[in-house]
């Protein structure tokens, strides 16, 4: 891999009404960033200079009709639409649900050919995003129905990485969903990206219990002793190290999770509860198993900043940087395994 390669990171503008366009604008304000990357926003010139008019926000950027006209020392705004869009910033509205698809689509397409390296994605509603195009719980269903390879979403910061066995899901259904198929299934992601993507040679995961107290031996329920336990044995004997299940009510107070390289909670909350107290405005959302690298703020669209000009940047600042460095550590370590192919072969 080239280390000099300035990485294309497409971004998708998120819900309009919300706080993604500040948070896309101030994160690149800071021109050390272009440093690092080619931003190419999807959306439109007359769309994102509207939103700096009602947010006082002055973030000069350049507009293009085409991605290989993107400039690497500039913001790039892809116009992918003409419409004077109605903003109504801080209110959830049809429009702004429809445009932030658009916004998303486009973008998708452009990862999925390789007009881009990588997306980072700005915060949607889950409600008025829904139509024809997308009927998905969130972006991490949406981009798998698009890409290759199956998802694993995983919040992280550089100590913590927690993946979900189960995600946009009923908490009434989250039992029915926990079966040996798919423990087994998230727990390799979760070990091959640990490798590929973060370059962890032997991997030490944890895996939450389901029950409280992993079920107390059968007093709170049977899927800790009769399911999770068995299926861990059996990745084990594989040669993985994964262990648990671990009790999730103590499992993150007393700091075990600083004994593992990766954890995988059963359910969303159970995971991101946790996650959310300890790194909150710090965190990322990966989207790990895909064949391309998707990073996104761990934050919503916080309808209630919107157009005050105070949103905090932080989180999708370190989403951008955290998806060119997955990209970079992907792409060396497809170099290093390609390279041992080569070797084994002549032997």
């Amino acid at each position: 891999m080239d280390k000099n390669k300035k990485i294309k990171v497409g971004i998708s503008l998120g819900d309009l009404n919300g706080i993604g366009i500040e948070i896309i604008l101030k994160t690149f304000q800071d021109k050390r960033m272009l440093d690092f990357c080619t931003p190419i926003i999807f959306g439109a010139t007359k769309t994102i200079s509207q939103y700096k008019k009602q947010t006082n926000i002055n973030v000069p950027f350049n507009g293009v009709m085409d991605i290989e006209k993107a400039v690497p020392s500039k913001i790039n705004i892809l116009n992918i639409w003409k419409d004077e869009v109605a903003l109504e910033l801080g209110k959830p509205t049809e429009v702004s649900g429809q445009y932030a698809f658009k916004s998303l689509e486009a973008a998708t397409n452009a990862l999925e050919k390789g007009e881009i390296d990588v997306i980072v994605t700005a915060p949607i509603n889950k409600d008025n995003i829904q139509s024809e195009d997308f009927a998905f719980p969130g972006h991490t269903e949406y981009l798998e129905s698009k890409l290759e390879g199956e998802s694993l979403m995983i919040l992280m910061t550089n100590e913590l990485k927690i993946g979900l066995i189960t995600g946009h899901i009923p908490i009434s259904e989250v039992s029915k969903a926990v079966t040996p198929e798919v423990i087994k299934k998230k727990a390799n992601i979760l070990y091959k990206t640990l490798v590929q993507d973060f370059g962890v040679s032997k991997p030490k995961i944890a895996v939450l219990g389901l029950n409280p107290h992993c079920g107390d031996n059968g007093v709170i329920g049977n899927e800790d002793d009769e399911i999770i336990r068995p299926t861990l044995v059996e990745i084990q004997n594989e040669g993985k190290l994964v262990y648990g299940p671990y009790a999730a009510d103590s499992f993150f107070g007393s700091e075990n999770y600083k004994n593992f390289d990766g954890v995988l909670a059963m359910y969303h909350d159970q995971g991101l509860a946790p996650f959310k107290t300890l790194s909150f405005g710090e965190g990322v959302n990966f989207t790990a198993g895909l064949e391309k690298i998707r990073t996104s703020p761990d934050h919503g669209t916080a309808y209630e900043l919107a157009g005050k000009n105070k949103a905090n940047i932080s989180s999708f600042k370190e989403a951008v940087f955290t998806a060119i460095k997955l990209y970079q550590k992907r792409e060396e370590y497809k170099t290093l395994t390609k390279n041992t192919l080569k070797t084994s072969k002549r032997r």
